[in-house]
């Protein structure tokens, strides 16, 4: 097991082969396939792994095919991408979902259809992610819970070697020395109370970009689903069946399965003119009985409302789902999901899934099956690393993070975090500056992210959990600056990019786009075709 150094009780000091920082789907899955690697492995959440993050909310289904139908699902699929994606990436998140899933058995009730065979392509989030976690931990995985990330450790040929966190119950600072990194820390959401994704604020993007990773795809970051009124409810394929209606009764948004984003669309054109309303008397009869089973929490809220959705109207919304079920993340350059930094490996909602997705969502199926294959992928290639090269304890490792980890607390910076966050909010969440995108509104916004971002550089301060909050901040900063600075790059609408003021896609930009950098931005062009180089 993992060995804890003797250092002052206010610390904790551990040394690992693996460290995974954030316990979602695909950090699980990593830790999985790293103890059956051989490798020791602690993982660590920002929550409580098994309850935190948007797998835990949801009712997660996976792309799953059966082997002699996968040559068409891959090509079905390829077509909403746009051009950006990798058909044998397709290939392998399905062979690696197909042979996974199953193992899950000894932890997991999996329905059965009429023929009483398992269905392993649904799984009900809460069970799914608690399996997970007694299977983590009867592997020997050791988990801290509460106990976030805050920046990144970096030996001197600059690899990584292990990270510093905070953990919240004990109120103590922890440090990891490890063979390297798996950073599971999920997309960022921007606030926007999004089921689930409260923690999701883009830590990990700002830890790898300290250390100079770089990253994909953030200009397809202005993903929206819609949600039952004011509430955060937005875990429902029901509403693929819906229909809906402007405040005259007027009905908007047809369902168009070619194209699912034009809806989106629709709804948010309609949204910005007045209130939008919803009917579910689509639904088939069969999904309406199954919907207590899969989602228990989404008639929860009807009922409380006493409303029969499916022969009532009611009002929705939608929210921002920034890169969850946006593509962009950090670029990963070979088929383990390694970063373009040694020992540092980004899995999930972390990293881009261009790979798969391309231009377009990932959501549901595919991104299920992209946190379980690159989970184990990451998890498999970190185990055999340190199982070769070992840990490297011999070697100085020096915290990397340069942003909000000053540790004076001063009177100016009370509620500093707060204000910062929502001057993001504001920019990252309102239709017409996200979704409805122009140079004009880039640029504007731009211009207060980077102030803001000045501001967080030279103020940010705090200690203990004020630091988390500062680094959340900062992260959420950097997320939107990246997100917007890609935006202004690509001069064309592809996809989930929408340029209000260019809406037509342009055969000359069918390449994806890395950026990176923090004080000083940057971003280029990358070829789509193969494997990132």
């Amino acid at each position: 097991m993992s060995i804890q150094t003797r250092e002052a009780q206010e610390r904790l000091v551990l040394h690992t082969d693996v460290l995974i920082i954030g316990g979602g789907m695909s950090g699980a899955w990593a830790a999985i396939a790293a103890r059956q690697a051989g490798a020791e492995v602690i993982l660590v959440d920002k929550g409580y792994c098994g309850t935190s993050g948007v797998t835990a909310t949801a009712g997660p289904t996976h792309w799953w095919v059966a082997p002699e139908q996968r040559e068409a699902a891959v090509d079905a699929r390829a077509v909403p991408t746009l051009g950006l994606a990798d058909k044998s990436w397709m290939h392998r998140i399905l062979a690696e979902t197909w042979q996974q899933l199953p193992t899950l058995a000894p932890w997991y009730d999996f329905a059965r259809n009429e023929q009483g065979q398992p269905i392993y392509a649904a799984l009900r989030g809460p069970e799914y992610m608690r399996a997970l976690r007694q299977r983590m931990l009867a592997s020997g995985v050791r988990i801290l819970d509460h106990s976030p990330a805050l920046e990144l450790l970096v030996r001197a040929d600059g690899s990584v070697g292990g990270a510093r966190g905070w953990q919240i119950r004990q109120q103590r600072e922890w440090l990891i020395r490890s063979a390297g990194v798996i950073l599971a820390t999920g997309g960022c959401a921007f606030k926007s109370h999004l089921l689930g994704s409260g923690n999701n604020t883009g830590d990990g993007l700002l830890m790898a970009a300290e250390v100079d990773a770089d990253l994909s795809g953030m200009e397809f970051s202005n993903a929206y689903c819609v949600a039952q009124g004011q509430t955060t409810m937005t875990r429902a394929m029901i509403y693929a069946f819906a229909t809906y209606y402007d405040a005259s009764g007027r009905e908007i948004a047809p369902v168009r399965e070619a194209d699912p984003s034009v809806r989106t669309f629709d709804l948010a054109t309609a949204l910005l003119e007045g209130p939008v309303y919803c009917s579910l008397h689509r639904v088939p009869e069969d999904i309406r009985r199954q919907l207590a089973e899969i989602s228990p929490n989404v008639p929860l809220l009807f009922n409380r409302a006493r409303l029969d959705p499916y022969q009532q109207r009611f009002e929705v919304s939608l929210r921002a789902e920034g890169t969850i079920r946006g593509t962009g993340g950090l670029r990963i350059i070979n088929e383990f999901c390694q970063t373009l930094v040694a020992g540092l490996y980004a899995i999930g909602d972390t990293a881009t899934r261009e790979l798969v997705a391309g231009a377009n969502t990932g959501g549901g199926a595919v991104n299920a099956a992209w946190a379980l294959s690159s989970g184990v992928w990451a998890g498999q290639a970190l185990a055999q690393q340190a199982l070769s090269q070992g840990r490297r304890l011999h070697e100085t490792a020096d915290g990397a993070g340069q942003v909000g980890l000053g540790s004076q607390t001063a009177a100016k910076n009370s509620g500093l975090s707060a204000r910062l966050v929502a001057q993001v909010r504001d920019e990252m969440l309102p239709f017409d500056k996200n979704f409805f995108r122009t140079e004009v509104g880039l640029n504007q916004s731009l211009d207060r992210l980077e102030t803001a971002w000045q501001e967080a550089r030279q103020q940010l301060t705090g200690q203990g959990a004020e630091q988390v909050k500062a680094r959340e901040a900062a992260a959420l900063i950097a997320s939107a600056r990246w997100c917007y600075r890609s935006a202004l790059a690509r001069p064309e609408s592809r996809g989930l990019h929408y340029r209000q003021d260019i809406p037509d896609s342009s055969e000359a930009y069918q390449y994806r786009l890395n950026t990176g950098g923090l004080d000083q931005l940057w971003v280029r062009p990358e070829p789509a075709a193969g494997v990132p180089a």
